[in-house]
């Protein structure tokens, strides 16, 4: 099950209490206090990890606490700081306060750390509070309890370049004729349930992911249909290719609404270079396909002037220009990317 947003409870250790004592030895009639401090308490942190893709493991379990600190000894002794606590979470997954929705930090790669919850200092020993005044202290402190927080994680997909297009528009049988995919295909709408990884050869040793997300409809950035749950998927990637099917809608009018709903729902998405594709050319006779060329050209040429190629997933025409045009955007497209990431 793809499960793309949690939202957990997490709470640091508290602090070890400081310790009160006095320091008694044969022959030393006035050892003084020697009560030592409390230990740390552990602190929560997420960690980018790459042997997870679904945040399934958060629906069973929604709390987290990590160990106390240990109080403090005599003869100066101080407790033991209680362990780190490390949440394993797929690289991708974004971290929210669920109370202010404020973005506390993004995990993009394996091994990456995150504090989320900072554990309680421990209190102060008597040993502390000695002075020329009160030479025999007879107070410690508490430990301070640690940080307590709602948090929601929210995992977007790692990929190079994003499929966006309607319903049936053929983004998965491209996906599955590209790559080793293999994304669930039929002859209906939403079909695709949950968003899907490939990863493509570009040869001269490249390659790159490609990631299909549910079809978007009219109202797709507003909430309608699935597309606007599984646009944060293509939040990261390089470059989008549109995929149109002329049979469905006329070209100008699906592209229209598939740049109006990108740009609406915002994240930069609009800003991406992007291709146009024409799918599914072996249903259509050849003047009905050089028609869709001409019309989705014409639309290009009045925004941006993008790529526009006509394809096949099924006879397989086209698919090395569409590779070609993939690496295009692969390569180009990484200054910009990184300029985002900084």
């Amino acid at each position: 099950m793809f499960i793309d947003v949690a939202t957990i409870h997490v709470e640091a250790g508290k602090g070890g209490d400081g310790c009160v004592s006095t320091r008694r030895e044969k022959f030393v009639p006035r050892g003084g206090p020697d009560g030592g401090n409390g230990g740390r308490g552990g602190s929560v942190y997420c960690v980018g990890t790459s042997e997870s893709s679904t945040l399934l493991d958060f629906r069973y379990r929604s709390r987290y606490k990590a160990p106390v600190g240990q109080p403090g000894g005599g003869q100066k002794k101080s407790g033991a700081a209680g362990e780190d606590l490390l949440i394993p979470v797929p690289c991708g997954t974004a971290v929210y306060d669920a109370a202010s929705e404020t973005l506390i930090g993004d995990l993009v790669e394996t091994e990456q750390r995150l504090l989320i919850a900072s554990g309680g200092k421990g209190g102060k020993g008597n040993w502390e509070f000695r002075n020329p005044r009160n030479q025999t202290p007879m107070k410690a402190t508490a430990g301070k309890p640690g940080v307590s927080r709602e948090i929601r994680l929210e995992l977007k997909l790692i990929a190079d370049v994003g499929l966006v297009g309607e319903p049936n528009a053929g983004k998965s049988t491209l996906l599955a004729s590209v790559t080793a995919a293999r994304p669930k295909v039929a002859d209906y709408p939403f079909t695709t349930l949950v968003p899907n990884l490939g990863i493509v050869d570009l040869g001269d040793y490249l390659s790159c992911t490609l990631a299909d997300i549910p079809g978007l409809i009219e109202g797709a950035s507003a909430g309608k249909g699935l597309g606007h749950e599984f646009l944060r998927h293509i939040e990261r990637t390089r470059a989008l290719l549109l995929l149109v099917d002329p049979e469905q809608a006329p070209p100008a009018v699906a592209l229209a609404m598939l740049r109006r709903e990108l740009d609406q729902y915002g994240h930069r998405l609009a800003e991406l270079e992007y291709a146009i594709v024409l799918t599914k050319s072996d249903l259509r006779s050849d003047e009905a396909t050089a028609a869709a060329l001409d019309e989705a050209q014409a639309w290009a040429r009045r925004n941006g002037d993008p790529a526009v190629i006509d394809i096949s997933a099924v006879t397989h025409r086209g698919l090395s220009e569409l590779k070609n045009l993939v690496r295009h955007l692969y390569l180009e497209s990484a200054p910009e990317r990184d300029s985002h990431a900084e």
